[in-house]
């Protein structure tokens, strides 16, 4: 079994929940930008702010990979204008904080009081599979995943 050490350890285990998805079939690029955007965020505002996006009423602000993306109408988020709708990063977004949620519920805290504190994307395995042409040259075809965690603590009221 591989081991399972996150990227950070942060909080006190006693009042943190924790998950994890490895080898997420979606793009780095836009996890990261996710990452970025909902840190520090409660977990059910996220989970909000990611079904807006899978309903196109918002989009996700690119901050940092934003080559040739078009401006979006209305007014800037996080300072600026350039942004796009990715689904699959926001499906999944989502079921990693239901993840993070569940996990709390079965350490006996409170998932309506969940702060994100910890968040973080990383590029997982490559998956290729080959394109036949002809006889000998074949096309190698890469899939990209992405390992995403996320720790949450309980905020104190």
């Amino acid at each position: 079994m591989a081991k399972n050490n996150y990227q950070a350890e942060v909080g006190k285990k006693s009042n943190t929940a924790r998950a994890r998805i490895t080898n997420a079939p979606v793009s780095l690029k836009y996890s990261v930008e996710v990452c970025n955007q909902i840190k520090t965020m409660p977990v059910n505002k996220a989970i909000a702010f990611m079904q807006r996006i899978l309903n196109h009423e918002e989009f996700l602000p690119l901050r940092v990979y934003n080559k040739k993306v078009a401006h979006r109408k209305g007014d800037s988020k996080a300072g600026v204008k350039s942004g796009r709708y990715p689904e699959k990063v926001a499906q999944e977004f989502i079921k990693l904080l239901e993840l993070v949620k569940s996990n709390a519920d079965n350490l006996g805290f409170d998932a309506e009081k969940l702060l994100i504190i910890h968040i973080y994307a990383n590029a997982g395995m490559n998956r290729f599979s080959y394109q036949s042409k002809g006889r000998i040259a074949g096309k190698a075809r890469r899939r990209n995943a992405t390992n995403i965690e996320v720790i949450a603590q309980e905020m104190k009221n």
